[in-house]
């Protein structure tokens, strides 16, 4: 497996455009984005678990119910969402003008929105460049799209991959956007993956459902669950391996490589959380299963006094206990050890497709068997102070390591949020 250029359009068959629409008055970058494949894809997709969904959501979750999909179309600017029956129709009407420029049905296209919540999406400043999105579609059009999906995220976020099924080279693409409102749960703000491999609808579902459960579900900026979270794949078989009907080392291997690409984009998103100065991930290791490696590292890098510590380079490791201890998990606090860790002079690595370790060369140890230790508080904050920080925590009660990614609260987080309709 490696990294390859090109997201969204690095598969065989997809092209994909982005252009300004002007849906907010004030944008200068664009902020509507089209994805099409030249065959009709199996599809997949998850979606937010708010009890209020936007009308894209809703569009998208009934038509993607049949395992197809040909393309994407997706706004920034504007949620689409607690709007009614007019919000519906816009909804409808985007499937349309993108169906009726690719000459596909309206069935087969995922609809998305991002933005302002409880305001009506003006649709007919989508209408009026439609035609110039669908003619600017290119293979390298995903540099345009990736832009147009973001709204406070300061980078945008892509990554692809290139690996080998079944004999054939298979690629795997993907852009999201996600900087606040984020605590997924069966998503993320917005994330487009395609790929070529050959797998059918229900192994592709499988696959992306077992994947975010270490990824994209392990992520928190500020604890609040998107309306609009949607994650979907479209996969049009153009790499011509057999395809993938059933578990097995071919399953093994596409799995793999969503993981891979999956788990990068969760990290990108972590950093980028609004206002945010540095990734924190968290690492527990020897929990007596998974599920509760996962839920206690979550509990950890979602807890806003650890975020605010973490802003402070303060090691209060006791807050990390704190979170823990009402997460609802299982876990023996008198056999707790707790480090930090980071790395020095390490290039932000939104720019890279690779991925990115915290852990290694800072390291120090403050919480040993339920018992503080001494520890070298200017030490501490050299460590703390990097741009991606490792909370490093090893339970006594089995083999199980489970990771989640946030990030620092600041003061910006509220500066953006203060005011961010008006």
């Amino acid at each position: 497996m490696q990294f390859i250029d090109g997201g969204v359009t690095a598969p065989q068959g997809f092209t994909a455009n982005g252009i300004l629409c002007r849906i907010k008055s004030s944008r200068t970058t664009n902020d509507t984005a089209l994805i099409y494949s030249e065959k009709l894809c199996n599809a997949a997709g998850v979606f937010t678990q708010n009890r209020v969904k936007a009308e894209a959501v809703k569009y998208t979750m009934k038509h993607i119910a049949d395992g197809k999909m040909q393309a994407v179309i997706a706004n920034s600017g504007n949620a689409n969402c607690c709007t009614g029956q007019q919000g519906a129709e816009v909804a409808r009407r985007m499937a349309e003008l993108a169906a009726g420029e690719l000459n596909i049905s309206p069935d087969n296209v995922v609809v998305c929105s991002t933005g302002v919540i409880g305001a009506q999406l003006p649709v007919e400043k989508i209408e009026a460049k439609i035609h110039e999105l669908k003619e600017g579609l290119s293979k390298k059009g995903h540099e345009e799209a990736r832009i147009a999906i973001m709204t406070t995220d300061t980078h945008y976020k892509e990554c692809a991959v290139e690996t080998t099924i079944g004999g054939k080279t298979v690629r795997i693409g993907a852009m999201c956007k996600g900087s606040g409102m984020i605590h997924i749960n069966l998503g993320t703000m917005l994330a487009f993956m395609t790929t070529d491999c050959a797998i059918s609808s229900q192994m592709l579902e499988k696959a992306l459902r077992s994947s975010i459960q270490g990824t994209y579900n392990c992520v928190s900026v500020d604890g609040d669950t998107s309306t609009n979270d949607t994650l979907t794949i479209l996969a049009n078989g153009m790499a011509g391996n057999q395809e993938i009907s059933a578990e097995g080392p071919d399953f093994d291997a596409f799995l793999e490589a969503l993981n891979v690409i999956n788990t990068v984009m969760a990290k990108k998103i972590a950093a980028d959380g609004e206002g945010a100065t540095r990734l924190i991930e968290c690492n527990v290791k020897g929990a007596k299963d998974v599920e509760t490696a996962r839920g206690l590292a979550k509990a950890v890098i979602s807890s806003s006094l650890v975020k605010a510590a973490m802003y402070g380079a303060d090691a209060n490791f006791g807050r990390f206990l704190c979170a823990m201890g009402y997460s609802g998990y299982d876990f023996n606090p008198e056999k707790v050890n707790i480090w930090f860790t980071s790395r020095k002079g390490v290039k932000r690595y939104f720019d890279s497709n690779q991925p990115f370790e915290v852990h290694g060369e800072n390291s120090i140890k403050v919480y040993e068997n339920g018992v503080p230790l001494e520890f070298d508080e200017d030490k501490a904050k050299e460590v703390l102070t990097e741009e991606a920080v490792e909370i490093l925590v090893q339970c006594g009660d089995g083999q199980a390591c489970g990771t989640a990614w946030g990030c620092d609260l600041t003061y910006d987080y509220v500066k953006i949020n203060g005011d961010y309709r008006t």
